[in-house]
């Protein structure tokens, strides 16, 4: 599997960042064109679909709230653990990509800050899940960057040879990113535009720690397994968060994390106990 994931990888062009940077230069001039490049405007210009979202989510307050979940960094990754043994190469290329997504985001929101739904709307006018965000850090939004910078990277992993199941897959991947990501307009976090600016900044992200691995193999360590005690700590310290956050909120995608943990450590520690005794 590894081996398959590096030559997918080794194949792909710089030319994949241009239509990102196409879209994200079309959302500049819609809100140009709509005189909406002002904090004020751009949060009047969304109002209307913001609501619509938050409204039509709100029908599924446990669904949007378990899948918000994961545009929490910690709990995707609680998934991805399994790759560490068998995939090492999908790890070797999110740690760049979280890394410049993790600078885009903070970044950005300091640059721009626009104030979260909360903070500039009627709070009796939409619907609040979870915790009240109140900041002026709305744009563009941390979770969806987060979703999509892992599933960019899943994406060219995984891509299957022929066309129309390249097509399945892709769509498959963008679907399921834009539900996750979708939900938090529908906990009242953010708005549309703050989503769909952080879905291709994600998607940009998770290409850019494919190159990035690719040409300069920073964290090749992923690759021996030396380091999975250091991997194995990692993960038993997600589990005790993980545990944590069961304790505080019994979400399923809580104890769906906890269980691909207890998988991924039971896989990690065979192997490294196989190659200590080698």
């Amino acid at each position: 599997m590894n081996t398959n994931i590096i030559i997918k990888f080794s194949k792909l062009k710089i030319s994949l960042f241009f239509l990102p940077f196409f879209l994200l230069t079309a959302i500049v001039l819609f809100l140009y064109n709509y005189h909406a490049l002002s904090v004020n405007e751009y949060i009047q210009i969304q109002k209307d679909s913001f609501l619509f979202i938050n409204h039509n989510w709100a029908q599924y307050p446990n669904l949007q709230f378990n899948l918000t979940q994961l545009g929490d960094c910690l709990i995707l990754m609680c998934f991805l653990g399994i790759f560490i043994a068998y995939a090492p190469k999908i790890w070797e290329s999110l740690l760049p990509g979280l890394l410049v997504s993790a600078l885009f985001s903070s970044s950005l929101k300091n640059i721009f800050k626009v104030p979260r739904p909360a903070a500039a709307l009627d709070n009796d006018s939409f619907v609040i899940i979870g915790k009240k965000l109140t900041g002026f850090n709305s744009l563009p939004s941390g979770h969806s960057i987060t979703v999509f910078t892992i599933l960019a990277v899943l994406l060219f992993a995984f891509m299957p040879p022929k066309l129309k199941y390249k097509i399945a897959w892709s769509l498959f991947i963008v679907i399921a990113g834009l539900v996750i990501a979708s939900t938090r307009v529908g906990v009242g976090a953010h708005y549309p535009i703050d989503v769909t600016t952080g879905c291709i900044i994600g998607y940009i992200s998770g290409l850019a720690g494919i190159f990035i691995s690719r040409k300069y193999r920073i964290f090749a360590w992923v690759n021996s397994k030396k380091y999975y005690p250091l991997f194995i700590l990692l993960l038993l310290v997600f589990c005790v968060v993980i545990i944590d956050k069961i304790i505080g909120q019994h979400l399923i995608i809580f104890y769906l994390s906890l269980i691909s943990l207890i998988v991924s450590l039971y896989k990690i520690i065979s192997v490294y106990v196989e190659s200590v005794k080698e």
